[in-house]
C-alpha cells in the first residue's frame, strides 16, 4: 500500500492531495494545492510517522490502525517469507541482521565489502547473492548513481528497502539491534514512491532497474533523486529532482546543493513548507501523496 492507501485506510481526517505527473511537482497547480493544506502540516507529519512505523502491508496497516502496533506474529510471518527467499539455509537472525545493515546504510552508497565484514559472511559472493535475492523478492531496490539518464560505471549504488516495516523488523525481532532512523526511512520511502510513479508511467522500468538514481555535484555533494526522463502526453520530459532532509526549519541551507546543481527541485522536509523560489520545501508526506 502506498502512503495514499494508508491515509485512506486509516481514515485520517485531512485531505488526500491528487497525484500529479513527476514532471509537474513544481507546477502552479501544485503550489495552490499545497497552500490549501498548509494548516494541516502537523497532521500529515503524524500520519507519515505512523506510516514509517507500520509500512504498507495491508495486515500491518490494519493491525496498527486497530491496536496501535504491528503484531510480532505478523513480523514473524514476514521474516519467514524473506528467509525462504533470501537465505533459507541461514540462521534465524540472518535476514533481520541483513535488513538492519541495509537500513542503517540507506542514505549512503552501499559498500558490499564493508557489509561482508559486518555481517560475517565468508565471501563477497555470498553477500551479493543474498542482496540479489532481496531485490528479486521485491523487498529492496537499487538507487544507482546517474549523470542524466546514464549510469556512472563503477559507482556504488544506494539500496532502499521497499517497505518501511522491513526496516523496523530487525529491532522488533532481534535484541541489540537499534530501531530505524526517521531520516533514513523518509529517504527510502520517497525514493520508492518515485520509482513506483515512474514504473506506472512506463511499465517494466522497475524490473530493469531504470527508475531512480542519485547525483553527485562537482564538489561531491549529493542529490538523492536526480531528474529522470519519462514519457508524457507532450513527449519525453524530466522528473523534478528531489532531496530528502528531515528538518522543520533552516531548510534553505540544505537546499543549496540541489539549487546549485539544477536550479530547481524539491526538498522533502519533516514539516517545513515554502513554495517560493527555485527550490521548494515540501513536507515528505505531501511529496509522497503528489507522487502516488
Amino acid at each position: 500500500m502506498t502512503f495514499r492507501d494508508f491515509m485512506i485506510a486509516s481514515r485520517r481526517q485531512v485531505p488526500v492531495l491528487d497525484a500529479v505527473h513527476v514532471s509537474d511537482l513544481q507546477s502552479a497547480e501544485v503550489a495552490k494545492a499545497l497552500d490549501a493544506v498548509a494548516f494541516d502540516v502537523d497532521a500529515y507529519d503524524l500520519a507519515w510517522q505512523d506510516y514509517l512505523t507500520c509500512g504498507g502491508f495491508p495486515r500491518a496497516v490494519a493491525e496498527h490502525t486497530r491496536f496501535g502496533t504491528v503484531s510480532d506474529n505478523y513480523l514473524g510471518d514476514i521474516k519467514s517469507w524473506l528467509r525462504t527467499d533470501v537465505d533459507p539455509e541461514g540462521p534465524q537472525d540472518s535476514v533481520p541482521l541483513l535488513l538492519s545493515v541495509v537500513s542503517e546504510r540507506a542514505t549512503s552508497p552501499f559498500n558490499v565489502a564493508n557489509a561482508v565484514e559486518e555481517l560475517g559472511y565468508k565471501s563477497r559472493a555470498i553477500a551479493e547473492r543474498r542482496l540479489n535475492r532481496l531485490i528479486s523478492s521485491q523487498a529492496a531496490l537499487w538507487c544507482p548513481r546517474r549523470e542524466g539518464d546514464k549510469l556512472v560505471a563503477g559507482a556504488q549504488s544506494k539500496l532502499y528497502l521497499t517497505d518501511p516495516l522491513l526496516a523496523s523488523l530487525p529491532s522488533r525481532l532481534r535484541s541489540g539491534v537499534p530501531p530505524p532512523d526517521m531520516t533514513r526511512l523518509t529517504e527510502m520511502a520517497i525514493g520508492i514512491a518515485m520509482a513506483r510513479a515512474i514504473d506506472d508511467l512506463e511499465e517494466g522500468r522497475w524490473v530493469s532497474g531504470d527508475t531512480i538514481g542519485y547525483v553527485r555535484t562537482a564538489r561531491q555533494g549529493e542529490i538523492d533523486l536526480g531528474p529522470i526522463t519519462v514519457p508524457s502526453a507532450a513527449g519525453p520530459v524530466e522528473s523534478v529532482p528531489i532531496e530528502s532532509k528531515w528538518v522543520e526549519h533552516g531548510w534553505r541551507s540544505e537546499a543549496r546543493t540541489i539549487n546549485g546543481k539544477f536550479g530547481r527541485g524539491i526538498l522533502a522536509t519533516k514539516s517545513a513548507l515554502d513554495v517560493t523560489g527555485e527550490v521548494w520545501a515540501v513536507p515528505a508526506p505531501l511529496v509522497a501523496l503528489l507522487l502516488q
